[in-house]
């Protein structure tokens, strides 16, 4: 069996708590020069290393061997203490001469792990040592920043919360500020971009990450920001956004997303770059939502058959506040099949949220799946909530899986005279009762206050996606 598995931290949630504090005392701005800055590209280029260039490049294609990545680092250990306030941080990257004409979006991403520039390669980080993932040990999305074909034009990233989860320590001892610049668009000839390193002879074109740090007089007061409930939305986006009319529309879901006012979101058939669409379902759906709620919003997504870099169909979390960490896992059963995880930090407490979608055609596949999961979810923190489209009724054996070790919140929110949908629905998100949001029998500190299937269909009786979404609002204490 080929199990497929790895950990990607992300920040604590940067604003846990909200505070009157006095003005800056000081500040110092620290213009920081990036080193070790070098190209990963794949394909038949996987063992090959591209150190000491005076540019590094990326560049999206379908073809392993065009794809390339820049992958550098900033000395925030050494130049910055653990108790060190981060007001901002801003990456600066320059364009070289060899740029292509289009204009795309590049994306920054955390490393986490240590590597060496002269044995980097798109499959090792240091000789005999490979990565855990091929491509560079990617963590977090934490910015996105416009380049376009013009040399010497400037391609700007801001990288506060990173830094400022980097410099608390909350990675481990190691406080060195690694990145990997991806262009995460469609395949394009026209998308290959040359970026200045930090071995070109002019200083002025070199990487920088300009840090201004200061301190505060005052501490936070203890009042969460995010309150003691959190909205949790499950839904099956039908191919990302295919409604009962057959019209493709992602703006329409999302806009019924935001009515619903969730915290985090999760969903199923989110598509990537698929003939459903053609389109960077995860990146389109962040920005839906950042535009509807001017909010910013982070997301983490795990293709089905884990093949975490590739594109297709998968499992999309969405979250108002950013991942403590994510996880993906491939359900080696059928092979298309997986669990996105993500765990945040709300009032004081983690949780942990375990996203998939089973086997829609058999019932014993999907027991076997059901089991699969409740056994990886098992080794997964507390708070837990597991949730997804599962195929199967309540009275089924695979939810009778689940039910051992989780509540369902549905049943839960009923029992209370909380659970709410519309008249002619009790509860169906599609011709029964498929979708679920599911809480751990040990989770502490998740109380449900109410659960609701909601009712999306237009004036013409059209709904955005064939499954019906359902909300739980959980206490937090």
């Amino acid at each position: 069996m080929n199990v497929l598995k790895f950990r990607r931290l992300a920040p604590l949630a940067a604003a846990c708590f909200a505070a009157a504090v006095v003005p800056v005392a000081a500040q110092t701005t620290l213009t920081l020069t990036g080193s070790s800055a070098t190209t990963l590209r794949g394909g038949a280029y996987a063992s090959t290393n591209f150190s000491e260039q005076s540019y590094v490049e990326t560049r999206a294609s379908d073809d392993p061997s065009y794809e390339r990545r820049t992958l550098l680092k900033f000395d925030t250990h050494n130049t910055t203490g653990t108790n060190t306030s981060i007001q901002s941080a801003t990456l600066t990257l320059t364009l070289a001469g060899g740029s292509n004409s289009e204009t795309r979006q590049l994306t920054a991403y955390q490393v986490l792990s240590s590597y060496d520039q002269s044995a980097a390669t798109w499959m090792t980080r240091k000789s005999g040592i490979n990565w855990a993932d091929a491509g560079g040990d990617m963590g977090a999305r934490y910015a996105v920043a416009t380049a376009t074909g013009t040399a010497g034009s400037k391609v700007v990233f801001d990288l506060t919360a990173l830094v400022k989860a980097v410099v608390r320590g909350d990675f481990g001892s190691s406080r060195y500020t690694r990145l990997l610049i991806v262009d995460a668009g469609g395949s394009s000839r026209e998308s290959y971009k040359q970026i200045y390193s930090d071995d070109v002879s002019d200083s002025s074109l070199r990487p920088t990450l300009k840090v201004v740090t200061g301190t505060t007089t005052t501490a936070p007061s203890g009042t969460s920001t995010t309150g003691s409930t959190i909205r949790v939305l499950e839904w099956n986006t039908h191919h990302g956004g295919f409604g009962t009319d057959g019209r493709y529309d992602t703006d329409r879901l999302a806009t019924w997303i935001v009515k619903m006012r969730p915290d985090v979101v999760l969903l199923n058939e989110i598509e990537k770059y698929t003939g459903w669409g053609n389109q960077d379902q995860p990146e389109v759906y962040r920005r839906h939502l950042e535009t509807k709620t001017g909010k910013r919003w982070y997301y983490t997504f795990a293709q089905e058959y884990g093949n975490w870099s590739s594109n297709g169909k998968g499992n999309l979390i969405l979250s108002t506040v950013p991942f403590y960490s994510t996880d993906k896992y491939e359900l080696v059963h059928n092979g298309d099949r997986s669990i996105a995880e993500a765990t945040i930090t709300w009032n004081s407490r983690r949780i942990t949220f375990l996203l998939t979608h089973l086997d829609p055609d058999s019932q014993a596949l999907r027991l076997t799946q059901a089991t699969e999961a409740t056994t990886y979810a098992a080794a997964q923190p507390e708070n837990k909530i597991i949730a997804g489209d599962m195929n199967a009724w309540p009275d089924q054996s695979s939810i009778k899986q689940f039910y051992k070790y989780y509540y369902d919140s549905w049943t839960v929110a009923l029992s209370k005279g909380t659970a709410t949908a519309f008249t002619g629905n009790e509860g169906q998100t599609k011709s029964g009762r498929i979708d679920y949001i599911l809480y751990s029998r040990q989770s502490p500190n998740l109380i449900v206050k109410s659960s609701q299937v909601y009712d999306t269909r237009d004036s013409n009786g059209a709904m955005p996606s064939d499954h019906r979404p359902v909300l739980t609002t959980f206490e937090v204490r």
